[in-house]
């Protein structure tokens, strides 16, 4: 017989956006209950570190988003290891993978994305993995651990979760070869001319890349184990492993069969709210308000994730809270190069304009529109990168001072009094800094 408990606020997934929502939830309300549950089987932890767990010993102590006494000093019920596998939003019910149910007033859903593994053969021989929770890291630590010395993998994709495993594997001591649809490594947060600065950082590390090709089949060695695999081309690659870093999609099976309004994610309104009562979505899973955009689209980054959050557990405990809007955003540094971007990097047509400053191997570059920023990349000198996101953030006009955004002495002094006497009396509560601790990627970040 299945078991129905019951709580004030259920949510579905436990890392930024769920975090975010429980935290926020306690400020307006202290004492209703939360449940939080997940299909993992971890506290809280920061899911950009699985690179670093599988490049070098990391204990999960080291890699927790949270105090292990979170949960307790919050008064949150936690239930990790539990799939939620259905819900039912007229009934406000989740039903469980145990078979049992709750029953809440209401559901934030901060389910993150899946891995996207395209159809192929060989997809399904040991070896092939895919690069975006901590179990996946353990996995590839388990089967380099367990391999035979001299280990070539081919890493399908060569994005920000390409490159991450890329650099843990590289770490290992394993000769990788990374395979890249588009033209150029990591183009859906440079341009060109910055995403070859880490070109050069991939091959001075030894690092294979082919550009313009896809993987068109894994073929088995023996006992059904990864050998090689095969390009469109028709060209042949030795390969112990093969790590699928293609993207991630919102994770859209818990509404489908639902009136829950849908699009590439979970369509939500400026208060998270999704198309029926009583029901939030934050982080990969939904579709929010890009302020560079002016539109909903998916911004599957940390920050986003967190603050979306943070929106929707205001709203859900009664207090009217309209989320400001996140981006396209994404802090790294891999093989030593230091990379920030945001907003658009590539302008889509004529009506921006573009500002470079390129020497030393330092590369920046800001892209305006209407006087405002729509958008920046810098690598090598990030420094002061966050004062620009926070004009974006902010809509200031720069249009006075542009060419001061990418001049090597450019800091608060370069900002008209205006600006940053604002800055200084007032922080912007919704910017988030940028830093290089922990690499963002709208494919890496799930939640």
């Amino acid at each position: 017989m299945s078991t129905t408990t019951n709580t004030k606020y259920l949510i579905i997934g436990n890392s930024a956006g769920g975090i975010g929502a429980a935290e926020a939830i306690r400020e307006v309300d202290g004492v209703g209950k939360i449940t939080i549950i997940s299909d993992e089987p971890y506290p809280a932890y920061s899911r950009p570190l699985i690179s670093e767990y599988l490049a070098q010993p990391c204990p999960l102590e080291k890699m927790l988003y949270r105090k292990p006494d979170f949960y307790k000093a919050n008064g949150i019920q936690s239930v990790p290891g539990e799939k939620a596998v259905a819900i039912n939003p007229a009934e406000h019910t989740v039903k469980l993978e145990s078979g049992g149910f709750i029953k809440w007033r209401k559901l934030l859903l901060a389910t993150g994305g899946t891995p996207i593994v395209p159809t192929m053969e060989g997809i399904d021989l040991k070896g092939v993995f895919t690069f975006n929770r901590l179990d996946d890291a353990k996995a590839i630590d388990t089967f380099l651990n367990e391999y035979r010395s001299n280990v070539k993998a081919v890493v399908i994709g060569g994005g920000l979760i390409g490159v991450s495993v890329t650099e843990a594997l590289v770490k290992w001591g394993v000769e990788v070869t990374i395979v890249e649809m588009k033209d150029y490594v990591l183009n859906t947060i440079l341009d060109e001319e910055a995403a070859a600065l880490e070109a050069d950082a991939l091959e001075q590390a030894s690092v294979g890349i082919i550009t313009g090709r896809t993987v068109a089949k894994i073929n088995s060695q023996t006992a059904g184990e990864v050998g090689s695999v095969t390009l469109d081309d028709g060209r042949t690659l030795p390969a112990d492993m093969v790590i699928i870093a293609i993207g991630v999609k919102p994770r859209l099976d818990l509404v489908a069969g639902t009136k829950i309004k849908t699009n590439r994610g979970i369509v939500v309104d400026r208060t998270m709210a999704a198309s029926l009562p009583d029901i939030y979505v934050c982080g990969d899973a939904a579709e929010a308000y890009d302020f560079v955009m002016g539109e909903n689209r998916p911004t599957p980054v940390w920050p986003n994730a967190y603050e979306g959050g943070c929106a929707a557990g205001l709203n859900m405990a009664g207090k009217k809270t309209e989320y400001t809007g996140g981006t396209s955003m994404n802090a790294l540094k891999y093989f030593g190069l230091n990379i920030v971007s945001a907003g658009l990097v590539n302008p889509p047509d004529d009506g921006y304009k573009t500002i470079v400053n390129r020497h030393n191997g330092t590369y920046r570059k800001v892209i305006l529109k209407k006087g405002k920023l729509a958008g920046f990349a810098f690598a090598g000198d990030i420094e002061k990168s966050g004062i620009i996101y926070n004009l974006m953030k902010d809509g200031v006009n720069v249009d006075s001072f542009k060419q001061q955004l990418v001049a090597d002495d450019f800091g608060l002094a370069s900002l008209p009094e205006s600006a940053w006497r604002s800055k200084l009396a007032k922080p912007s509560a919704s910017a988030v800094p940028i830093t290089t601790a922990e690499p963002k990627e709208e494919a890496v970040i799930g939640d």
